[in-house]
């Protein structure tokens, strides 16, 4: 199991302290059993906050050695007959039609 990050702690901490102290002053309990019900309560709620809190995303190195987000690596593939350097093409779904490919073909050269 990873570890907590510091949000998870700050977060989860913060809502056990104000979601305790708002359902005291809002039932208004003084019994023993209705305060450890409500402290319980509160100690579930932090935790479900802690753990719902996203966790950042590893960063991996490419194979020169810079550092790579996930996101960055999903990129769409470059069209062998494109003039621009570094320019990236949409993927053409294969759904569409004959007739729509020639016309993108003759707006093309």
């Amino acid at each position: 199991m990873p570890r907590p990050t510091a949000a998870q702690l700050s977060y989860g901490s913060v809502t056990v302290v104000f979601s305790t102290l708002a359902m005291l002053l809002l039932f208004r309990t003084s019994s023993d059993l209705g305060i450890a019900v409500i402290a319980a309560a509160g100690l579930a709620l932090g935790l479900l906050v802690a753990v719902t809190v996203p966790a950042p995303t590893r960063r991996r190195t490419s194979p020169t050695g810079a550092a790579v987000s996930a996101h960055q690596d999903a990129r769409p593939a470059q069209e062998p007959g494109d003039r621009a350097v570094g320019r990236v093409q949409r993927t053409i779904p294969a759904a569409r039609t004959s007739a729509t490919r020639v016309g993108e073909h003759s707006l093309r050269h």
